[in-house]
């Protein structure tokens, strides 16, 4: 090791080495052949069979000449994706279209010839996965944009992730051929995409070595370190282990339980995540044994709980129930922490054959079984389809390809609460959401129309963490809107995604109703107004101007990416020969009532209230900035580009709170701090924030943000300030 702890080049490419070697064995890299496979497709029908045994010999010859890093002919790759899928009994048409899933790419074959050869739906699966076959790039835009393809056709067809997963989990068997920065970068994107989406589609199998490959490939020492310290903790564990399942066995016999009871072994990398996450020591993890206890019915499973119960003193709060209340991946299972044999800790999984099925194969588990002992396993499907379909909705709302990523990533890390809309349903929704997250779950109208929440039928924050059992009520106006600031607690992808797209359509009719008033301004020296123009004549225009739409000209202005008198200049010359004679840079101030939304916005920097003399200027993706008149900011301005200020004036009656801030000498004394703050809640002012910087020993500075509702509240607020006694001085910042 090095003296910061990192492993040693040497010791480090000792373990690169032994990947490479293990991707190289045939086992590994060519584990099955057309023979080996269609003898383990017995379930489906000779005819079945026959159309794989062609789709192979169709792969191969495309495929010839081909080779992989392994060293094994090409076709080795696809009947090794195709055998993993078999292993899942999986329709014939999905087998197929894993013997062809690189054919489109790595051969002149196109879609129409393979559609006319084996059918249109094989063809929909082979195309959908060749489009997924570069998901990731070393570019963000190209990773987001090629996954929102994966969405698409996941959507159409819930069998191309399957294919899709298969591939890439036959390339992380044989990922040690990679270079070390392909190594890296495909371990990456298994553990942070493939493994989550694993486990959101109940694919548990999958998802477990997902995770223990990745973690091999990224972290080859680490993962060798662990796995060598589980090797030795189990030869200790064995014994108690055994008397522990021989004990809960005769317990469950003697109460006529037929029972399968299985230890359980954690995974190397879920160790090494609970001992980064949680800061635990390995030994501390290891003290946990694990059962799984697989019986018949589902009657049988709280009977079991009950024995165990009986049995062992249960761990307060450690119970939770996923048979009543699955998880969103269909996962249902009785967990409970109990007190085992000589103090030792036991966590039990309690679930029944059927949901031991589900809990290991996800959406596989309804080819895989509905066969062979008609068992429902159609809930899981359609979990599965719905969160395809969800996942076009986020695609939809999302602005660009990476908002699309960051409300995926939310999604595959669910841990679920799950509380109850007042009508008695259950809604899950993921640790940490809030009532605003609760409300977009119900409906995205819902959510847009929220004013105010009821949880357990009081009132409560919208920012309110949910926890399980909880009641909650919304409270919604027809004329409310979404608040920007939802987005700091909001947590669920769907709220999420539709906030931003309720503010960008808001931000976008405000913005028109602005430019409107800023260019009927300009045109007011004209003595003309928007009304008086026939906008069909004006397409030359509106080209030189570079929009289309008169409203898209006016939310250019709105959000401050047009100067208002230059579209003014424009619009009059095409009227008016002599428009270099008018002056269109003055007219009326801009009336400023507070509350107008999201393009008018306050400078921070002089934090003008209703009462001050006021300016404004436009900026690029702001809208219209208010300054105080005075500010040196506006003076600055004002000495480079005079005409982009504009005259502005506060309504009679102004809504909501403004911010400003004060700058106050205080003597040095304890609880100064409480009390100014105190001072200014005491007049019903907001403390936004308090900056302190010391200048001696005796006198201190705090820089003071205010929220106020006009300048007569605020020179309330500093008469009230200036009567405490160790204030020395203040005076308002930024003017």
């Amino acid at each position: 090791m090095t003296s910061q702890g990192r492993p040693e080049p040497t010791t480090q490419s000792y373990f690169v080495g032994q990947l490479a070697k293990t991707a190289k064995r045939r086992k590994v890299a060519a584990p099955a052949t057309i023979e080996t496979l269609s003898s383990s497709l017995d379930y489906l029908t000779p005819d079945q069979i026959s159309e794989v045994v062609e789709a192979h010999e169709y792969a191969e010859a495309a495929h010839e000449g081909q080779w992989r890093r392994t060293g094994h002919a090409y076709i080795t790759h696809p009947t090794a994706v195709a055998a993993i899928l078999s292993e899942m009994r999986m329709d014939h048409q999905t087998i197929m279209a894993a013997l062809l899933h690189d054919v489109i790419e790595d051969s002149d074959t196109s879609k129409t010839q393979l559609g006319k050869q084996f059918g249109e739906q094989v063809a929909d699966l082979v195309d959908g996965v060749s489009k997924l076959s570069k998901i990731f790039s070393t570019r963000d835009e190209a990773q987001a944009e090629n996954f929102q393809k994966m969405a698409l056709a996941m959507a159409k067809d819930i069998r191309v992730i399957m294919v899709k997963m298969a591939d890439r989990l036959h390339n992380m068997r044989t990922i040690g051929v990679m270079s070390d920065q392909q190594r890296r970068r495909i371990a990456r994107e298994t553990l942070d995409f493939y493994a989550p989406i694993a486990n959101r589609l109940g694919v548990h199998t999958m998802k477990t070595e997902f995770e223990e490959l990745g973690f091999k490939a990224l972290y080859p020492l680490r993962a060798d370190r662990i796995a060598r310290a589980v090797q030795a903790a189990r030869g200790n564990r064995k014994a108690l282990m055994e008397e522990i399942a021989h004990t809960i066995t005769a317990a469950l016999n003697r109460d006529g339980i037929k029972a399968s009871v299985i230890s359980r072994e954690k995974h190397p990398y879920s160790i090494y995540r609970k001992m980064k996450t949680q800061q635990k020591p390995f030994a501390e993890i290891m003290d946990v044994f694990g059962f799984r206890i697989v019986v018949d019915q589902v009657d049988d499973c709280y009977r079991t709980l009950g024995v165990i119960h009986n049995l062992y003193k249960p761990l307060a709060g450690r119970f939770k129930d996923y048979i009543a209340i699955p998880k969103v991946n269909g996962y249902q299972s009785l967990h409970t922490s109990v007190f085992g044999l000589h103090g030792v800790p036991i966590e039990a999984q309690i679930r029944t054959k059927q949901m031991d099925a589900v809990a290991e194969t996800g959406i596989a588990g309804h080819w895989l079984y509905k066969a062979s002992d008609g068992s429902d396993f159609e809930p899981s499907q359609q979990r599965a389809r719905r969160w395809a379909q969800d996942l076009l909705e986020l695609q939809r709302q999302a602005g660009n390809p990476l908002e699309f990523i960051e409300s995926l990533k939310l999604d595959l890390f669910p841990d679920e609460v799950y509380v109850f809309t007042p009508e008695g349903d259950i809604l899950e929704l993921p640790r940490g959401a809030c009532p605003i997250d609760f409300a977009y779950a119900v409906h995205t109208d819902i959510g847009n129309r929220c004013v105010a929440c009821r949880v357990d039928r009081a009132l409560a924050p919208l920012s309110l963490q949910l926890q399980s059992g909880q009641s909650v009520e919304i409270v919604t106006s027809e004329d409310a809107r979404p608040n920007p600031d939802w987005l700091t607690f909001a947590v669920t992808s769907r709220a999420r995604s539709a906030i931003r797209l309720a503010l960008k359509q808001q931000k976008g009719n405000e913005a028109i109703a602005l430019g409107r008033k800023l260019l009927n301004r300009s045109l007011g020296n004209a003595n003309k107004s928007i009304n008086d123009f026939d906008f069909r004549r004006l397409r030359k225009v509106f080209g030189e101007l570079g929009v289309r739409r008169l409203d898209e000209l006016l939310e250019s202005i709105g959000n401050g990416n047009m100067m208002a008198y230059v579209a003014a200049q424009k619009l009059l010359s095409f009227d008016n020969p002599d428009y270099e004679s008018v002056a269109v840079e003055g007219g009326g101030p801009i009336a400023i009532r507070g509350g107008e939304g999201l393009v008018i916005n306050y400078g921070r920097c002089c934090g003008p209230v209703p009462g001050d003399q006021i300016v404004g200027h436009m900026t690029p993706g702001k809208g219209f900035v208010v300054h105080i008149e005075t500010c040196p900011n506006i003076n600055e301005i004002r000495r480079r580009a005079a005409r982009e200020i504009i005259p502005a004036r506060w309504t009679l009656s102004t809504e909501g709170e403004f911010f400003t801030s004060l700058k106050v000498d205080v003597s040095r004394r304890k609880g100064i701090l409480a009390e100014i703050a105190s001072e200014v809640t005491a007049v019903d002012a907001g403390v936004d924030h308090i900056q302190v910087e010391e200048r001696n020993a005796e006198a201190s500075t705090m820089m003071l943000g205010l929220t106020v509702k006009n300048r007569s509240h605020l020179a309330r607020v500093m008469r009230r300030l200036r009567n405490v006694q160790a204030v020395i001085n203040l005076a308002r910042t930024g003017n």
